[in-house]
């Protein structure tokens, strides 16, 4: 991918496949539009409160070939503002209100400025991540309730759900206007339970950083412990064991598995048909205990590190092979099924349209005709010709089942292939230098986790500790087209919806 003439010409490499230029904030919009026509996509927009000055970041990628640009935007501190990119993408329009909330840096002429991380119990003028913004202020009492766009007509009814759900599951409400049983309208409101993922990394040395990042969202450990892995080497100019690399690659995969065979099952089990969640449960135990054989734990923690990958061993070919004797028999099982498959088909379509308006990604975009995987667009390890992402155009349930189908089929077949072109299993390089680092310039790390594509940005200081890492979990960008894909669906089928999209409540809640 050639980059597009407009950009500024005091671009400069600041990492692997990584350019990156200051400009200044009224030249924005030109810039970004002529890098959307390009074909790239707006990955991440990061807040930084240097102390004596305010900037945003704004990361652009595309590929294949792996191409990555940083526009840093300087910010008056008294007055801090910068151009909305709302008008040009619509994920654009969601970091600018993340920012705002965070910063408290105003998107100028953006369609929807209200409040999108912080409730409205939040005092006005209170931003958690500018300094010197002092210990967190007294709740506002009797704040009032959210602002729901309100639906009226005959017959028209609300349905509040949560945030409390019962189970393990998160908090989040959802809010329904039906009628009879078909719904109108869904809102979703989340950020119950921001932790201040982002703050908690500042100060911390880079293995620190690595225990946060591995429990962002637990089922995640390898998506993000490896994209924060990346942005690390990334800002230390480490190059990589190209062993390592396809040991991390074998760890995505297997993450990948045991959480699709997860969500298989409970798509079943949605729709009532419990054995089949049976089956996928023993499958997915057989799993998680062959993660722990293979990393010491069976989320597959500690198999990433920086510079390299540990783990214990590797999984064989005969282990793969029955696991994928044991899948295809689920699959044939609940395929078998004529009532599972007609509840599926047809059921909360989300269409190629809204999927690429709304920036959707991961196995929620593959199954509305979207393409985008970061294992091609920024490959860890060369995957080989045999590999391409799996894209169904549904988009709707049936197509999510379907995507993590040959999802799994094709990460059993990476596997193989992977683990027979590795030779060690303790691939560790460090890199002690960092003369040549600057710690504004950063890094960046890409993976394609299970959900979709983990984005994580960190910079450093001179004592190589955390000063800012920025996080990108792929909910965080697919939640708004749950709401979208309800429309016309009727009530019963929401948990069927949800579960299709399995969207983290962790990873959108930083």
């Amino acid at each position: 991918m050639s980059l597009p003439a407009k950009l500024p010409e005091d671009l400069r490499p600041v990492g692997h496949h990584r350019v990156a230029a200051t400009v200044q904030g009224g030249d924005l919009k030109d810039l970004a539009a002529s890098l959307f026509a390009d074909g790239m996509r707006l990955a991440l927009v990061s807040g930084h409160d240097d102390g004596a000055s305010i900037r945003t970041v704004y990361l652009f990628t595309g590929g294949p070939p792996d191409s990555r640009v940083e526009l840093h935007v300087p910010v008056d501190r008294s007055r801090p503002q910068v151009p909305s990119l709302a008008g040009l993408s619509f994920p654009a329009s969601r970091f600018e209100r993340e920012l705002s909330d965070l910063f408290g840096i105003e998107p100028v002429d953006h369609p929807q400025p209200r409040r999108l991380v912080l409730h409205q119990h939040w005092p006005e003028g209170w931003h958690p991540m500018r300094y010197g913004s002092g210990d967190v202020p007294p709740m506002v009492v009797d704040a009032g309730s959210f602002p729901f766009v309100p639906v009226d007509g005959t017959g028209v009814y609300e349905i509040p759900v949560g945030p409390v759900h019962a189970g393990l599951i998160e908090p989040g409400h959802f809010r329904f206007w039906v009628v009879g049983e078909t719904i109108l309208r869904m809102k979703a409101r989340l950020w119950f339970v921001h932790k201040g993922i982002e703050r908690l990394c500042e100060g911390k040395d880079v293995a620190a950083g690595l225990e946060i990042a591995e429990r962002i969202s637990g089922d995640t450990a390898v998506g993000h412990g490896l994209a924060y892995c990346l942005a690390v080497e990334d800002a230390r100019r480490t190059q990589v064991p190209e062993d390592a690399q396809l040991v991390r690659s074998a760890l995505l995969e297997l993450e990948r598995l045991y959480n699709h065979v997860a969500d298989i099952g409970s798509l079943c089990n949605d729709v009532g048909f419990g054995l089949a969640q049976a089956w996928a449960l023993t499958l997915r135990e057989h799993l998680l205990r062959l993660n722990r054989a293979v990393t010491g734990h069976r989320l597959l923690r500690g198999g990433v590190v920086p510079g390299g990958a540990r783990v214990l061993r590797l999984p064989s070919e005969d282990e793969l092979g029955e696991i994928e004797q044991r899948f295809e028999e689920l699959v044939e099982l609940i395929t078998s099924s004529a009532l599972v498959m007609e509840r599926f088909t047809g059921t909360a379509i989300l269409d190629e349209a809204h999927a690429r308006d709304l920036g959707v990604i991961g196995v929620v975009g593959r199954a509305s005709g979207r393409t985008f995987d970061a294992r091609i667009t920024h490959p860890l390890a060369d995957l080989r010709d045999g590999f391409s992402p799996t894209v169904h155009s549904g988009g709707d349930v049936m197509a999510r089942f379907c995507v993590r189908v040959d999802e799994v089929r094709a990460s059993l077949s990476l596997m193989v292939d992977l683990i027979r072109r590795s030779d060690a299993l303790d691939a560790v390089t460090w890199i002690e230098d960092r003369s040549g680092v600057q710690p504004s310039e950063g890094g960046v790390g890409i993976a394609e986790g299970w959900r979709g594509a983990v984005v994580h940005r960190v910079e450093l200081d001179e004592e190589d500790r955390l000063v800012r890492v920025k996080v990108v979990d792929p909910s965080f960008l697919n939640w708004p087209a749950l709401p979208v894909c309800l429309t016309d669906t009727i009530v019963p089928d929401f948990p069927l919806a949800n579960k299709s999209f399995n969207l983290s409540y962790a990873g959108n809640d930083l």
